[in-house]
């Protein structure tokens, strides 16, 4: 199946907590993905506040706290990831369906009709046909099947948390913006009142024509900037409305000017541990699991298969004569492919790319989630600072700005003009601004921390629908063992059909498990590895509608 060129070792050196080995089907030699020991270094920074599962409370806004909630109930996007979800469990059991027998009723009436006496005769049973799994080909497919449903669950969690992380932003830009809009108000205001300070010096002679031009300006240019402003007002509160499912017309919210107080530093925990959190993290790699159930489906369909089949059925030529003729049809059938142009082999050899290609994928994965960490870690320590000098900065222009304005009124310092005045107000008026702005900033990037750190929760607690994690229960080797085994990933001639079941000492794939002592006395991890029984839900009726609803009406749930 050739080797994973792009898996490193240097790279991926700590991926053993979050990815264990992987063995796909039937072969000579193990299909086999092995990582070194080492586990990853801690953060660069952590607090002590636990970040809870509905992380957007931290901010202690009401008004935030109902609209999240509110999004969960009419969120397109959000319903139709819960259409996919409850698709994706629709087909686990229709694969599943294939473990149990076919029955089917039978009923056939045949007339004769012509010279003589009419005849008829009158057929009806029942038909059973069974494909007994030998090699366990059903079973993996019905596995592969419910990890991706899983994983489809895991998506639905992450769909349902991007969506909270984008109403809490469009939020708080929006009180932000509001807070501009206020700044703004009071900006214009001071710069007219200037205005007539300007033009009544400017009657007395005191001042020239420019000094009045320039004031103009500003009060234009800050107007301008209101505009721009409300602007951003009415796309803010369009985009709201669209994540809550509602109409953008008719939306409008009154958020206050006040943006909330940032909260401590949350604790961000050890790295293994958020990626067993993160349902992203997770998704990738159930969707990696089931790859690796793909590839030992592929490979047992390449042996012999047995279908057996019976039929109970009555036969009589007259109505009066039904219920006492009765016949019993029992059969079996061997079907052993011979040729058929490799097709069954490059299936093998499909399902084993797509098994690097979603192994690839989950590495991927794991790196931009500990880098999300890691990158608001740092956007927040350094956009505490920033804002520390933008407020010194401010502080100082408006002392430069007051006291330039009294030398200029005063007269006392011939070289102060009237355009210093002018070019130390707007600075002032721009530091304000830029610092509103700031700490609109600084919220977003722990909004960006919160999402990187946060796990799963459940956006519907009433819907039975959601897919809990899949849990595994097993052992991992660890240490020397590791380092015997091989690194590629490799399929060579396939002797033995045995070697798919997991009394031959194939290691199961897992979910991202939880650690509480990583090494015990004999060197080995102990992992969550046996999958528990998957509970599907009943099936749901059909939705009874006369009419095809319209989109405008709500998003499709039940």
């Amino acid at each position: 199946m050739g080797t994973i060129g792009s898996v490193r070792k240097s790279s991926l050196r700590w991926l053993l907590f979050v990815g264990p080995l992987l063995v796909a089907g039937c072969a000579k030699r193990e299909v086999t993905a092995t990582f070194p020991t080492e586990t990853p270094p801690p953060f660069s920074s952590s607090g002590e506040m636990v970040v809870p599962d509905r992380w957007w409370t931290t901010f202690e806004d009401p008004r935030l706290d109902f609209l999240v909630e509110e999004a969960f109930n009419g969120s397109f996007t959000l319903a139709a990831a819960l259409q996919r979800l409850r698709a994706a469990r629709a087909l686990t059991r229709r694969e599943a369906s294939d473990l149990w027998p076919d029955v089917d009723g039978v009923a056939e009436i045949l007339g004769d009709f012509g010279p003589g006496r009419d005849r008829g005769l009158y057929t009806w049973g029942f038909d059973v046909s069974y494909q007994v799994d030998l090699w366990g080909q059903i079973e993996s497919r019905v596995e592969a099947e419910r990890l991706r449903a899983a994983a489809t669950g895991a998506d639905y969690q992450a769909i349902a948390l991007t969506l909270s992380a984008e109403i809490t932003r469009t939020w708080l830009s929006l009180i932000e913006a509001h807070a501009q809009l206020e700044l703004l108000d009071e900006q214009i205001e001071s710069n007219l009142f200037g205005l007539e300070l300007q033009e009544g010096r400017f009657g007395q002679g005191q001042s020239s024509a420019p000094d009045v031009w320039r004031q103009r300006q500003l009060v234009e240019s800050t107007r301008e900037q209101a505009a721009v402003v409300k602007a951003r007002i009415d796309v803010l509160e369009h985009q709201l409305a669209v994540l809550l499912g509602q109409m953008p017309q008719e939306a409008s919210y009154e958020p206050g000017t006040e943006l909330p107080a940032l909260a401590p530093l949350p604790d961000t925990g050890l790295p293994s541990e958020l990626l067993t959190r993160r349902p992203d993290v997770r998704r990738d790699f159930l969707a990696f699991m089931a790859a690796d159930r793909d590839v030992a489906s592929a490979i047992s369909a390449q042996y012999p298969r047995l279908n057996l089949s019976g039929s109970v059925l009555n036969v009589a030529d007259q109505p009066e004569t039904l219920f006492r003729d009765w016949f019993v049809v029992i059969g079996g059938q061997l079907i052993a492919p011979l040729i058929d142009g490799g097709q069954r082999r490059a299936e093998v050899d499909r399902t084993g790319a797509v098994v690097r290609q979603r192994f690839n994928e989950y590495g991927e994965t794991v790196l931009n989630a500990l880098r999300e960490v890691e990158d608001s870690l740092a956007l927040e320590r350094y956009q505490l600072e920033r804002i520390g000098h933008l407020e010194e900065q401010t502080e100082l222009a408006g002392l430069a700005a007051e006291v330039l304005l009294i030398q200029y009124s005063s007269g006392a310092f011939e070289d102060v003009s009237y355009l210093d005045v002018l070019s130390s107000k707007t600075a002032e008026q721009r530091l304000q601004r830029e610092l509103l702005a700031a700490r609109l900033e600084l919220l977003l990037i722990r909004v960006g921390l919160y999402l990187a750190l946060a796990g799963g929760f459940e956006p519907r607690p009433q819907d039975p629908w959601y897919c809990e994690p899949l849990r595994y229960r097993g052992e991992m080797p660890v240490g020397s063992a590791v380092d015997a085994a091989i690194s590629t990933l490799e399929v060579e001639e396939i002797e033995k059909p045995e070697a798919i079941r997991e009394d031959e000492g194939l290691i199961e794939f897992a979910t991202p498990p939880e650690f509480d002592d990583p090494l015990d006395s004999d060197g080995l991890l102990e992992v969550d590895m046996i999958p528990e029984a998957i509970e599907l839900p009943e099936p749901e009726p059909a939705l009874e509608t006369d009419l095809i609803p319209s989109p405008l009406q709500g998003p499709l749930r039940d």
